[in-house]
């Protein structure tokens, strides 16, 4: 695996994150608004979720990590305070403070298969936890499921000791690692 330097979101970086989703085959359909509060979400086209995503990115708020090899920008994981999405899980207790989930991965496709997914996830965990988070939640799939292989794969996160704590509806693993 070639070199990777791993950067947030924010305004300064803004044109990296837009030019990866952008690309074909990114997913410029969503802008990783899935998870998060729109207005008018069923009818939303992806210049709103651009627009909704800017905004968000515009006002400070941490939306996510990417991951740079040289000049090209070859991936991107979505980690943020739990607080920042919307409701997660039905089992979600939203009174505990200091929890960032990751729910979101998108790798370029001439660049999968190459760790740089794991790279990430190391990335995302490191970014959390140094930017205050007590606990991090995640909600990846077996990797069998035919849906939500976006939000990551549960060997993935077993091996860096998150662990198992019930469902977010019938594929979503919840998991959790604690700072």
């Amino acid at each position: 695996m070639t070199r990777l330097e791993f950067v947030p979101v924010t305004s300064k970086t803004w044109p990296d994150f837009e030019t990866l989703f952008e690309r074909p085959g990114s997913p410029n359909f969503c802008w990783c608004m899935s998870w998060r509060d729109l207005p008018d979400r069923q009818s939303a086209g992806s210049a709103d979720k651009k627009k909704a995503m800017a905004a968000i990115v515009a006002a400070g708020t941490p939306v996510g990590i990417i991951a740079r090899s040289g000049s090209e920008v070859v991936g991107w994981c979505s980690v943020a305070p739990r607080e920042s999405f919307r409701k997660l899980s039905a089992d979600q207790d939203d009174i505990e403070k200091g929890i960032w989930s990751i729910v979101c991965f998108f790798v370029v496709r001439s660049r999968r298969n190459s760790g740089i997914g794991a790279a990430l996830l190391d990335a995302a965990i490191d970014h959390a936890f140094k930017s205050g988070a007590s606990a991090i939640e995640a909600y990846p799939v077996d990797p069998r499921s035919p849906s939500f292989r976006f939000m990551g794969f549960k060997p993935m996160f077993d091996t860096r000791g998150f662990r198992a704590t019930g469902m977010a509806g019938s594929r979503r693993n919840v998991m959790r690692l604690d700072g």
